[in-house]
């Protein structure tokens, strides 16, 4: 019995100790130097692979404002998907079995899961890699191309100019990779509606009208901005006549080929094209959009959810302007006030060229006025400036309203807030605080200039983004001015309502064409009856909707993300609660889905408590 006894205890003791030394081992406390190794094992590879990838892409390294590749173009040929697929599993089975998670630092695990999390994405939506259209009113080579080398490239010496040339002398292959990417989606079901056609046809057509394209007095678009650089460079005249002649030789052998071959293709595929607008007409549509919902909200918010969302909000924004009809004065129906906003002279700019400057006047007054104020609501301010540009006359016409284009990382191009003078009567005064707020300041530009200003943050987090967080951060910024006494003039803050109201409706409406088969006539109808906005606006609005499925419902989802997360935060705080301080946590971080900026407010509530 005895020496049952003491076996059994032995038993418990030996349990006992394995016990403590699983305990032990799952529990391991990783000293400083083991944390730092490992934390710089993974930020080392991080840098390693945002270098291989920059190396991929001569036109990422120019909008950093890197020349290495400066006289190339991106390879966009399947075997480049097939690559970058490569290249994403070999860097998830590195992150999978050689990164010890335990012992990464608190920022390096931040970094391992995002990155982590993008690689599975990735390899993930390679099945959904034709679920696009590469060319479209929106964007494509036939207008992003000319934007890119006359935005991005700088001629700063003739080696510049000369590696501007090789750029053209590369337009040929580019765009022939591009008809062969379209012919790609079409041989498994996937092509634009009818409507795209002649808007594509129309920006390529526009870049072969001028010298040395035909006789007329007037350069080309791309040969004015090229002689526009080459003149401002300190060399002699028969330098930059050779220069010249150079680029008037690649467009004519290069480009003009180029966009021949691309017109001469979308003209034959829209005789095949139908008039189907959602994503559901694509093999695995619905699953698709799904997906696409997932990745731009960083939620799991579903289609009917989205769309339900939408209406609410549209109920709500209604009632508050119709508050404001009722503070001016004017006597009618909502709808009324709709229309009177819409058409009355007193809210427009004259589209003469006296209007479109006296609005870019009033444009860079706004976004100068808001910088005098940004110490009342940030900690961190961007060291990069921001300009404010017409959207140029090649693509005007099928552009959106407005959008901004970051700085470069080097410092030697500021942000540029981009305001879309085509169509006057589509840009209302009192929606310009909104827009401008919106684009520059304390919109997109604080967020993108911040954020790639970022220090020991890897690459991938300066220059990576989430839709949600960056587009939710744009509307938020629009009204976060109201708060600070501005939108002073009751029209103004229709207009902000308007803007809000707009995004509502992208709900709406993108859940609608996508999930519900509405028709482009049917989301059309619906912003028309349901905003003040002109009705080109909600044409442009509903074609983008068709061409970039799920995009346009992370503004409203992020605003109201950034906003429920400020309300947590006040709440828990009280009086403890500083605006400066909530700011700097959504900022400090650069883009991050929304469910990890929920982490890091609540951080800031415990450590505040």
């Amino acid at each position: 019995m005895k020496q049952l006894f003491l076996k059994s205890t032995l038993l418990l003791c030996t349990l006992i100790l394995l016990i403590s030394c699983k305990e032990e081992k799952t529990e391991k406390a990783y000293t400083d130097m083991e944390i730092m190794a490992e934390s710089k094992k993974v930020n080392d590879f991080f840098q390693r692979s945002f270098d291989t990838k920059l190396d991929l892409s001569p036109e990422f390294q120019t909008r950093l404002g890197i020349k290495k590749d400066y006289g190339k173009l991106d390879d966009n040929s399947p075997e480049a998907s097939e690559r970058d697929l490569k290249i994403n599993k070999e860097e998830l089975v590195w992150l999978t079995d050689s990164v010890n998670v335990a012992a990464l630092s608190k920022d390096a695990l931040l970094s391992y899961k995002l990155y982590k999390q993008n690689v599975e994405n990735s390899i993930d939506d390679y099945k959904y890699r034709l679920h696009n259209y590469p060319v479209n009113q929106m964007f494509g080579a036939q207008s992003g191309m000319p934007a890119f080398l006359i935005n991005m490239h700088r001629i700063d010496s003739v080696a510049d100019a000369e590696a501007y040339i090789s750029r053209l002398n590369g337009f040929n292959k580019y765009f022939a990779q591009v008809v062969e990417n379209l012919k790609e989606r079409e041989a498994i079901g996937i092509a634009p509606p009818k409507f795209v056609y002649d808007k594509v046809v129309q920006d390529s057509e526009n870049i072969l009208v001028g010298q040395p394209f035909d006789t007329s007095n007037k350069q080309s678009t791309l040969l004015e901005d090229f002689m526009n650089k080459v003149n401002k460079l300190e060399i002699d005249d028969e330098a930059k006549s050779t220069l010249k002649k150079q680029a008037n030789q690649a467009l004519l052998t290069s480009v003009k080929p180029a966009y021949v071959g691309l017109i001469s293709f979308i003209k034959e595929q829209k005789g095949r094209a139908n008039t189907d607008d959602g994503a559901w007409k694509f093999p695995d549509g619905e699953a698709f959009y799904n997906n696409a919902l997932k990745r731009t909200t960083t939620t799991d918010l579903t289609a009917d959810e989205i769309h339900k969302i939408g209406l609410a909000e549209v109920a709500r924004i209604h009632g508050e302007m119709d508050a404001i009809r009722q503070q001016v004065g004017f006597e009618g129906s909502l709808q009324d006030f709709f229309q009177f906003m819409r058409t009355d002279k007193q809210f427009y700019y004259s589209a003469d060229q006296k209007g479109k400057d006296a609005y870019l006047k009033q444009a860079v007054h706004l976004i100068d006025s808001m910088k005098t104020r940004l110490d009342e609501i940030f900690i961190t301010k961007p060291k990069a400036d921001i300009v404010v540009k017409a959207v140029e006359p090649f693509r005007e016409k099928s552009a959106g309203k407005a959008f901004y284009n970051r700085p470069a990382a080097d410092g030697s191009r500021p942000g540029i807030y981009y305001a879309n003078l085509y169509d006057m009567e589509s840009m209302p005064n009192y929606q310009m605080e909104a827009l401008a707020y919106h684009e520059g300041i304390p919109g997109h530009h604080m967020q993108l200039a911040i954020q790639q200003e970022l220090e020991e943050v890897p690459m991938f987090r300066k220059f990576g983004g989430y839709t949600a967080y960056s587009e939710g951060w744009g509307l938020y910024s629009e009204f976060i001015p109201k708060e600070m006494g501005f939108y002073a003039d009751p029209y103004s803050d229709f207009g902000r309502l308007a803007m809000e109201l707009w995004r509502a409706c992208r709900l709406v409406v993108d859940t609608g064409i996508h999930s519900k088969n509405w028709t482009r006539e049917q989301g059309i109808k619906y912003y028309t009856e349901n905003t003040p906005n002109a009705e080109m606006d909600a044409v442009k609005m509903v074609e983008r909707h068709i061409v970039m499925p799920g995009q346009a419902t992370a503004y409203k989802i992020g605003m109201m993300k950034i906003l429920e997360l400020r309300q947590k935060a006040k709440n828990a705080l009280g009086e403890n609660f500083d605006i400066r301080e909530f700011h700097e946590v959504v900022l400090s971080h650069g883009a991050i889905p929304l469910n990890v900026l929920e982490d890091f407010v609540d951080e800031y509530i415990s450590s505040k408590k």
